[in-house]
């Protein structure tokens, strides 16, 4: 499962990504990866381990919500590309 939100404010030169995704490792312990930065960079990363999917999948919804709040979007906005 992945999610990748974006914020987008012109008018503060905002230009912000954020995600997410859980995966299984080698170790059979599940991972909830989350990349974020700002957009057209390298961002920071971090890994958060979790002993079963739907802990890391309640972790991740968690964090949808909390980022929604902050002014993310779930689907990305088109910039214009001519005025």
């Amino acid at each position: 499962m992945q999610i990748y939100l974006e914020k987008r404010l012109s008018t503060r030169n905002i230009s912000r990504f954020y995600r997410m995704e859980v995966l299984q490792n080698l170790f059979g312990e599940w991972t909830l990866y989350r990349e974020w930065g700002r957009i057209g960079q390298g961002g920071q990363i971090r890994m958060d381990y979790f002993t079963d999917e739907s802990q890391a999948i309640a972790a991740m919804l968690a964090l949808v919500v909390s980022k929604r709040k902050r002014g993310y979007w779930l689907e990305p906005q088109q910039l214009r590309m001519f005025d």
